[in-house]
Protein backbone atom coordinates (compact mmCIF):
# COMPACT_ATOMS: atom_id res chain seq x y z
CA UNK A 1 0.00 0.00 0.00
CA UNK A 2 1.08 3.57 -0.72
CA UNK A 3 0.42 5.05 2.71
CA UNK A 4 -0.54 8.71 2.86
CA UNK A 5 -3.21 10.84 4.62
CA UNK A 6 -6.42 9.64 2.96
CA UNK A 7 -9.15 12.22 2.41
CA UNK A 8 -12.70 11.15 1.61
CA UNK A 9 -16.07 12.25 0.31
CA UNK A 10 -18.70 12.81 3.01
CA UNK A 11 -22.30 11.67 3.19
CA UNK A 12 -25.10 14.06 4.26
CA UNK A 13 -28.24 13.23 6.25
CA UNK A 14 -31.10 15.79 6.31
CA UNK A 15 -32.88 14.74 9.50
CA UNK A 16 -35.35 17.18 11.04
CA UNK A 17 -33.27 17.82 14.18
CA UNK A 18 -30.59 19.67 12.20
CA UNK A 19 -30.20 23.16 10.76
CA UNK A 20 -26.98 24.82 9.45
CA UNK A 21 -24.49 24.59 12.33
CA UNK A 22 -22.07 22.36 10.40
CA UNK A 23 -21.38 24.87 7.60
CA UNK A 24 -22.04 28.08 9.55
CA UNK A 25 -20.37 27.35 12.90
CA UNK A 26 -17.95 24.56 12.06
CA UNK A 27 -17.03 26.02 8.66
CA UNK A 28 -17.56 22.95 6.50
CA UNK A 29 -17.58 23.69 2.79
CA UNK A 30 -19.29 21.87 -0.05
CA UNK A 31 -22.49 20.97 1.79
CA UNK A 32 -25.89 21.33 0.08
CA UNK A 33 -28.43 24.05 0.83
CA UNK A 34 -31.08 23.41 3.45
CA UNK A 35 -30.86 21.17 6.49
CA UNK A 36 -27.53 19.44 7.08
CA UNK A 37 -28.14 17.36 10.19
CA UNK A 38 -25.14 15.02 9.79
CA UNK A 39 -22.05 14.72 7.65
CA UNK A 40 -20.52 11.26 7.72
CA UNK A 41 -16.83 12.10 7.54
CA UNK A 42 -15.28 8.62 7.71
CA UNK A 43 -17.72 5.92 6.61
CA UNK A 44 -17.58 2.37 5.28
CA UNK A 45 -21.22 1.61 6.02
CA UNK A 46 -23.30 0.00 3.24
CA UNK A 47 -24.14 2.51 0.49
CA UNK A 48 -22.47 5.37 2.37
CA UNK A 49 -18.92 4.03 1.99
CA UNK A 50 -16.76 7.03 1.13
CA UNK A 51 -14.73 7.60 -2.04
CA UNK A 52 -11.10 8.67 -1.77
CA UNK A 53 -10.49 12.18 -3.14
CA UNK A 54 -6.69 12.52 -3.09
CA UNK A 55 -3.50 10.72 -4.00
CA UNK A 56 -2.94 7.52 -5.90
CA UNK A 57 -6.16 5.87 -4.65
CA UNK A 58 -8.44 8.74 -5.71
CA UNK A 59 -11.70 7.39 -7.10
CA UNK A 60 -11.56 4.14 -5.15
CA UNK A 61 -13.73 3.52 -2.10
CA UNK A 62 -12.60 3.20 1.48
CA UNK A 63 -14.08 -0.31 1.41
CA UNK A 64 -11.82 -1.24 -1.51
CA UNK A 65 -8.76 -0.39 0.56
CA UNK A 66 -10.10 -2.13 3.68
CA UNK A 67 -10.40 -5.35 1.68
CA UNK A 68 -7.10 -5.05 -0.18
CA UNK A 69 -4.86 -3.62 2.56
CA UNK A 70 -6.28 -4.54 6.00
CA UNK A 71 -2.85 -4.69 7.69
CA UNK A 72 -1.42 -1.52 6.16
CA UNK A 73 -4.62 0.55 6.45
CA UNK A 74 -6.34 -0.55 9.67
CA UNK A 75 -3.56 -2.32 11.56
CA UNK A 76 -1.32 -5.36 11.58
CA UNK A 77 -3.38 -8.51 12.10
CA UNK A 78 -6.76 -6.76 11.81
CA UNK A 79 -9.57 -8.42 9.84
CA UNK A 80 -13.18 -7.34 9.56
CA UNK A 81 -16.08 -6.74 7.21
CA UNK A 82 -15.57 -2.96 7.02
CA UNK A 83 -13.56 -0.05 8.45
CA UNK A 84 -14.15 -0.38 12.21
CA UNK A 85 -15.32 3.13 13.08
CA UNK A 86 -17.71 5.67 11.59
CA UNK A 87 -17.08 9.35 12.31
CA UNK A 88 -19.61 12.13 11.80
CA UNK A 89 -20.40 15.74 12.59
CA UNK A 90 -23.93 16.13 13.98
CA UNK A 91 -26.08 19.26 14.31
CA UNK A 92 -28.69 19.00 17.08
CA UNK A 93 -30.18 22.46 16.63
CA UNK A 94 -33.35 20.67 17.76
CA UNK A 95 -33.74 17.75 20.14
CA UNK A 96 -32.80 14.36 18.73
CA UNK A 97 -35.34 11.54 18.88
CA UNK A 98 -35.12 9.48 22.07
CA UNK A 99 -33.56 6.25 20.88
CA UNK A 100 -31.03 3.49 21.38
CA UNK A 101 -28.77 1.31 19.28
CA UNK A 102 -28.38 -2.44 19.88
CA UNK A 103 -25.36 -3.90 21.58
CA UNK A 104 -23.24 -6.48 19.74
CA UNK A 105 -25.12 -9.54 20.98
CA UNK A 106 -28.54 -8.08 20.14
CA UNK A 107 -27.38 -6.92 16.71
CA UNK A 108 -26.18 -10.41 15.82
CA UNK A 109 -29.15 -12.28 17.32
CA UNK A 110 -32.00 -9.99 16.29
CA UNK A 111 -30.76 -8.11 13.22
CA UNK A 112 -28.24 -10.48 11.63
CA UNK A 113 -25.62 -7.72 11.74
CA UNK A 114 -21.93 -8.27 12.60
CA UNK A 115 -22.09 -5.92 15.59
CA UNK A 116 -24.11 -3.21 17.27
CA UNK A 117 -23.41 0.45 17.82
CA UNK A 118 -21.66 1.95 20.79
CA UNK A 119 -20.94 5.64 20.27
CA UNK A 120 -19.50 8.75 21.90
CA UNK A 121 -20.29 12.44 21.49
CA UNK A 122 -17.55 15.05 21.72
CA UNK A 123 -19.23 18.41 22.30
CA UNK A 124 -17.84 21.02 19.89
CA UNK A 125 -20.33 23.75 20.80
CA UNK A 126 -23.37 23.97 23.05
CA UNK A 127 -25.75 26.68 24.14
CA UNK A 128 -25.48 27.60 27.85
CA UNK A 129 -28.52 25.52 28.84
CA UNK A 130 -27.78 22.50 26.62
CA UNK A 131 -28.13 19.04 28.14
CA UNK A 132 -28.35 15.32 27.47
CA UNK A 133 -30.81 12.66 28.53
CA UNK A 134 -29.10 9.28 28.82
CA UNK A 135 -29.75 6.11 30.77
CA UNK A 136 -32.76 4.91 32.77
CA UNK A 137 -33.22 5.75 36.46
CA UNK A 138 -33.73 2.88 38.88
CA UNK A 139 -37.08 1.51 39.97
CA UNK A 140 -39.18 1.54 36.81
CA UNK A 141 -41.03 -1.43 35.32
CA UNK A 142 -41.45 -2.05 31.61
CA UNK A 143 -45.03 -0.74 31.85
CA UNK A 144 -43.82 2.40 33.68
CA UNK A 145 -41.39 3.08 30.85
CA UNK A 146 -43.99 2.43 28.14
CA UNK A 147 -46.42 4.83 29.80
CA UNK A 148 -43.75 7.54 30.21
CA UNK A 149 -42.79 7.27 26.55
CA UNK A 150 -46.43 7.56 25.50
CA UNK A 151 -46.72 10.73 27.62
CA UNK A 152 -43.40 11.89 26.12
CA UNK A 153 -42.33 12.49 29.73
CA UNK A 154 -38.73 11.41 29.27
CA UNK A 155 -37.34 13.31 32.25
CA UNK A 156 -39.46 11.22 34.61
CA UNK A 157 -37.50 8.05 33.75
CA UNK A 158 -34.19 9.24 32.22
CA UNK A 159 -31.22 11.07 33.76
CA UNK A 160 -30.50 14.61 32.53
CA UNK A 161 -27.05 16.25 32.69
CA UNK A 162 -25.81 19.65 31.51
CA UNK A 163 -23.07 19.73 28.86
CA UNK A 164 -20.54 22.24 27.64
CA UNK A 165 -17.93 22.51 24.90
CA UNK A 166 -15.12 20.02 25.49
CA UNK A 167 -17.23 17.39 27.25
CA UNK A 168 -17.48 13.87 25.88
CA UNK A 169 -20.30 11.37 26.53
CA UNK A 170 -19.71 7.64 26.05
CA UNK A 171 -22.88 5.66 25.21
CA UNK A 172 -22.71 1.85 24.90
CA UNK A 173 -25.16 -0.07 22.75
CA UNK A 174 -28.53 -0.64 24.41
CA UNK A 175 -28.57 2.65 26.36
CA UNK A 176 -31.48 5.04 25.69
CA UNK A 177 -30.35 8.58 24.90
CA UNK A 178 -30.93 11.96 23.30
CA UNK A 179 -29.42 15.46 23.37
CA UNK A 180 -30.12 18.94 22.06
CA UNK A 181 -31.34 21.45 21.26
CA UNK A 182 -28.46 23.86 20.65
CA UNK A 183 -25.65 21.31 20.34
CA UNK A 184 -22.94 20.53 17.76
CA UNK A 185 -20.88 17.36 18.15
CA UNK A 186 -18.29 15.11 16.60
CA UNK A 187 -19.50 11.52 17.01
CA UNK A 188 -17.43 8.36 16.83
CA UNK A 189 -19.23 5.03 16.67
CA UNK A 190 -19.05 1.45 15.56
CA UNK A 191 -19.82 1.09 11.86
CA UNK A 192 -23.57 0.54 12.09
CA UNK A 193 -26.85 2.41 11.58
CA UNK A 194 -29.23 0.20 13.56
CA UNK A 195 -31.59 1.97 15.95
CA UNK A 196 -34.88 1.85 17.86
CA UNK A 197 -36.97 4.94 18.67
CA UNK A 198 -39.72 5.81 21.19
CA UNK A 199 -40.95 9.18 19.89
CA UNK A 200 -44.14 9.63 17.84
CA UNK A 201 -42.30 11.03 14.79
CA UNK A 202 -39.69 9.56 12.47
CA UNK A 203 -36.25 11.08 11.83
CA UNK A 204 -37.71 13.45 9.25
CA UNK A 205 -40.45 14.77 11.53
CA UNK A 206 -43.31 12.75 10.04
CA UNK A 207 -46.00 11.64 12.49
CA UNK A 208 -46.32 7.88 12.99
CA UNK A 209 -49.65 6.14 13.35
CA UNK A 210 -50.46 4.79 16.80
CA UNK A 211 -49.79 1.16 15.92
CA UNK A 212 -46.32 1.87 14.53
CA UNK A 213 -45.43 4.12 17.46
CA UNK A 214 -46.44 1.44 19.96
CA UNK A 215 -44.49 -1.21 18.05
CA UNK A 216 -41.39 1.01 18.06
CA UNK A 217 -41.63 1.48 21.83
CA UNK A 218 -41.98 -2.26 22.40
CA UNK A 219 -39.01 -2.98 20.12
CA UNK A 220 -36.96 -0.42 22.04
CA UNK A 221 -37.90 -1.94 25.39
CA UNK A 222 -36.88 -5.37 24.05
CA UNK A 223 -33.34 -4.05 23.37
CA UNK A 224 -33.04 -1.68 26.34
CA UNK A 225 -30.16 -2.08 28.79
CA UNK A 226 -30.04 -0.33 32.16
CA UNK A 227 -26.54 -1.22 33.38
CA UNK A 228 -24.73 1.97 32.32
CA UNK A 229 -25.41 5.65 33.07
CA UNK A 230 -23.60 7.94 30.62
CA UNK A 231 -22.21 11.16 32.06
CA UNK A 232 -20.43 14.10 30.46
CA UNK A 233 -16.68 13.92 31.08
CA UNK A 234 -14.08 16.67 30.45
CA UNK A 235 -11.42 14.06 29.68
CA UNK A 236 -7.99 13.38 31.15
CA UNK A 237 -4.84 15.23 30.08
CA UNK A 238 -1.99 13.18 28.64
CA UNK A 239 0.08 16.19 27.65
CA UNK A 240 -0.52 19.74 28.83
CA UNK A 241 1.43 22.76 27.58
CA UNK A 242 1.66 24.56 24.27
CA UNK A 243 0.26 21.34 22.85
CA UNK A 244 -2.55 19.82 24.90
CA UNK A 245 -3.59 16.21 24.30
CA UNK A 246 -6.66 15.00 26.18
CA UNK A 247 -8.04 11.46 26.23
CA UNK A 248 -11.80 12.03 26.18
CA UNK A 249 -13.33 8.55 26.09
CA UNK A 250 -12.35 4.93 25.55
CA UNK A 251 -13.84 1.47 25.20
CA UNK A 252 -13.18 -1.75 23.32
CA UNK A 253 -14.37 -0.35 19.97
CA UNK A 254 -12.81 3.13 19.87
CA UNK A 255 -11.00 5.86 21.74
CA UNK A 256 -11.33 9.60 21.14
CA UNK A 257 -8.75 12.26 21.90
CA UNK A 258 -8.85 16.04 21.64
CA UNK A 259 -5.67 17.81 20.53
CA UNK A 260 -5.08 21.54 20.86
CA UNK A 261 -1.84 22.35 19.07
CA UNK A 262 0.15 25.56 19.16
CA UNK A 263 3.29 24.03 17.66
CA UNK A 264 4.14 21.00 15.52
CA UNK A 265 3.17 17.65 17.02
CA UNK A 266 4.23 14.15 15.97
CA UNK A 267 1.18 11.89 15.65
CA UNK A 268 1.67 8.54 17.43
CA UNK A 269 0.84 6.35 14.40
CA UNK A 270 1.94 2.74 14.80
CA UNK A 271 1.76 -0.39 12.59
CA UNK A 272 -1.01 -1.91 14.71
CA UNK A 273 -3.50 0.97 14.41
CA UNK A 274 -4.75 3.79 12.19
CA UNK A 275 -5.71 7.29 13.31
CA UNK A 276 -8.52 9.49 12.05
CA UNK A 277 -8.00 13.24 12.26
CA UNK A 278 -10.82 15.79 12.10
CA UNK A 279 -9.97 19.48 12.02
CA UNK A 280 -12.56 21.22 14.23
CA UNK A 281 -10.68 24.50 14.67
CA UNK A 282 -10.63 27.70 12.64
CA UNK A 283 -7.27 27.25 10.90
CA UNK A 284 -5.74 24.65 8.63
CA UNK A 285 -3.04 22.11 9.46
CA UNK A 286 -0.30 20.48 7.41
CA UNK A 287 0.41 16.78 7.65
CA UNK A 288 4.05 16.08 6.86
CA UNK A 289 5.00 12.45 6.26
CA UNK A 290 7.76 10.56 4.48
CA UNK A 291 6.01 10.78 1.11
CA UNK A 292 5.14 14.48 1.16
CA UNK A 293 2.71 16.99 2.64
CA UNK A 294 -1.11 17.03 2.80
CA UNK A 295 -3.29 19.85 4.12
CA UNK A 296 -6.39 19.49 6.26
CA UNK A 297 -8.76 22.45 6.10
CA UNK A 298 -11.60 23.51 8.39
CA UNK A 299 -14.07 20.70 9.15
CA UNK A 300 -12.11 18.22 7.03
CA UNK A 301 -11.19 14.71 8.11
CA UNK A 302 -8.69 12.10 6.99
CA UNK A 303 -7.38 8.65 7.80
CA UNK A 304 -3.72 8.14 8.67
CA UNK A 305 -3.10 4.50 7.67
CA UNK A 306 -1.39 2.21 10.15
CA UNK A 307 1.53 1.84 7.76
CA UNK A 308 2.20 5.53 7.16
CA UNK A 309 4.97 5.90 9.73
CA UNK A 310 5.73 9.20 11.48
CA UNK A 311 3.41 12.12 10.70
CA UNK A 312 4.12 15.65 11.87
CA UNK A 313 0.97 17.73 12.41
CA UNK A 314 1.80 21.41 11.87
CA UNK A 315 -0.85 23.99 12.83
CA UNK A 316 -1.46 27.33 11.15
CA UNK A 317 -1.67 29.26 14.41
CA UNK A 318 -3.64 27.13 16.87
CA UNK A 319 -5.27 23.89 15.68
CA UNK A 320 -8.02 21.86 17.33
CA UNK A 321 -8.32 18.24 16.25
CA UNK A 322 -10.51 15.27 17.14
CA UNK A 323 -8.46 12.06 16.88
CA UNK A 324 -9.93 8.53 16.92
CA UNK A 325 -8.58 4.98 16.78
CA UNK A 326 -9.27 1.44 17.94
CA UNK A 327 -7.21 1.10 21.13
CA UNK A 328 -5.35 -1.55 22.96
CA UNK A 329 -6.88 -0.40 26.24
CA UNK A 330 -3.97 -1.32 28.47
CA UNK A 331 -1.24 0.03 26.21
CA UNK A 332 -3.01 3.09 24.77
CA UNK A 333 -5.29 4.16 27.62
CA UNK A 334 -4.67 2.70 31.07
CA UNK A 335 -0.87 2.69 31.07
CA UNK A 336 -0.33 6.24 29.75
CA UNK A 337 -3.02 7.71 32.00
CA UNK A 338 -1.67 5.99 35.11
CA UNK A 339 1.81 7.24 34.21
CA UNK A 340 0.36 10.76 33.89
CA UNK A 341 -0.96 10.48 37.47
CA UNK A 342 -4.66 9.82 36.88
CA UNK A 343 -6.54 7.57 39.29
CA UNK A 344 -8.13 4.25 38.37
CA UNK A 345 -11.56 5.74 39.11
CA UNK A 346 -10.95 8.62 36.69
CA UNK A 347 -9.81 6.20 33.99
CA UNK A 348 -12.90 3.98 34.42
CA UNK A 349 -15.05 7.10 34.02
CA UNK A 350 -13.94 7.46 30.39
CA UNK A 351 -16.29 4.71 29.24
CA UNK A 352 -15.79 0.95 29.22
CA UNK A 353 -12.26 0.57 30.55
CA UNK A 354 -11.36 -2.33 32.81
CA UNK A 355 -8.69 -1.12 35.22
CA UNK A 356 -7.40 -3.93 37.39
CA UNK A 357 -5.42 -3.46 40.58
Amino acid sequence: MQAYPIKLTFHVREYSFGERLIPERLGKEGVPDGVVAETWEISDYAETTATITNGSYAGRTLHDLVEEFPDELVGEGWRGPHFPILLKFLDASHMLPVHLHPDDETARRKHGAPHGKSEAWHILWAEPDASILAGIKEGFSRQDLFDAFKRQDYDSVMARYPIQSGDTVYVPGGILHTFGPGTLIAEVQQTSDLGQFVMPEDLYGNRLDEEEWNANIEATLDELKMDFMPRPNPGLALEDGTNRRTLCCAGPHFALESWSLGTAHTAPVRPERFLTLSNVGEGSVQLRYAGGVESLGRAESCVLPAGIGEVEVVPDGVADLVVCYVPDLERDVVGPLQEAGHSDEEIRGLGEVDVRP
